[in-house]
């Protein structure tokens, strides 16, 4: 029996390096992608069945070309995990046009151009999992979120979509929303993050909802985006409310 395999951007650092681990540790095969060469290599190095396939995933026919090295190298792909992401706190203060652009090209359509690599072979194989990575910064507007937030939104709804898109080939997309994780990107944060969590965490959170659950969407931790789903409910006068008045007792604590 082959082993599963499964494909995963943004893999050298983070949460994606996490995941990576983790499903190795459980027996998968797995491909990892990012830009930097040398971080995959050194994941690569140390453990036999973690391989890896750089990839800038800004350039849509070199998302397609990694995804056919991979099936070549380690057969049919069961689970794409797509988590390439940036974000820069100094420039969203602004509406930061180029700032904006680019984190639209690496979030949101990056994102796309995996995707769009592999809608042929999922579709044609009838099963497997399309995982988009997103945030609770998609929920609802926040400050000084001019374009890490709305990218995530725009993941949101393409996950939606896909949903039913996919679905009739009987194929699952999952949305994963995670919150605060301690990682290179939200070490660039100057404000005091609730309840961050270790990526292993999110590695757990993740692989049991992907391999033991059926949800669309796995958010974590519970003890937030729990809070942050009823505030998506709630009137829009009181949302904008509560959220001035959280910042700026924030802006006081700092």
């Amino acid at each position: 029996m082959n082993k599963k395999v499964i494909w995963i951007t943004g893999g050298s650092t983070g949460i994606g390096k996490a995941l990576a681990l983790k499903f190795a540790n459980n027996g998968w095969t797995v491909a990892i992608s990012a830009r930097r060469e040398h971080l995959l290599k050194e994941v690569e190095d140390k453990h036999q069945n973690i391989k890896s396939f750089p990839l800038d995933v800004n350039y849509k026919e070199k998302c397609k070309s990694v995804y056919e090295n991979i099936k070549k190298e380690l057969g049919d792909i069961d689970i794409c995990f797509f988590s390439t992401g940036t974000w820069d706190p100094k420039k969203e203060r602004e509406i930061d046009l180029e700032q904006i652009e680019n984190v639209f090209k690496v979030n949101f359509f990056g994102t796309l151009n995996c995707i769009k690599a592999v809608e042929t072979h999922f579709r044609d194989r009838g099963k497997g999992t399309i995982t988009i990575v997103s945030s609770i910064a998609g929920y609802k507007g926040l400050p000084n979120s001019t374009g890490y937030g709305p990218s995530k939104a725009a993941l949101n709804n393409l996950a939606e979509s896909l949903h039913f898109d996919f679905g009739r080939y009987g194929v699952r997309v999952c949305l994963v929303s995670p919150g605060f994780i301690k990682t290179p990107m939200t070490d660039k944060n100057d404000f005091k993050m609730p309840f961050l969590k270790t990526p292993e965490y999110s590695a757990d959170k993740i692989y049991d909802g992907l391999i033991n659950g059926s949800n669309f969407e796995i958010h974590y931790p519970k003890e937030l985006t729990l809070i942050l789903k009823f505030l998506k409910i709630i009137p829009d006068r009181l949302y904008f409310y509560l959220i001035g008045k959280l910042t700026k007792l924030q802006k006081k604590e700092s």
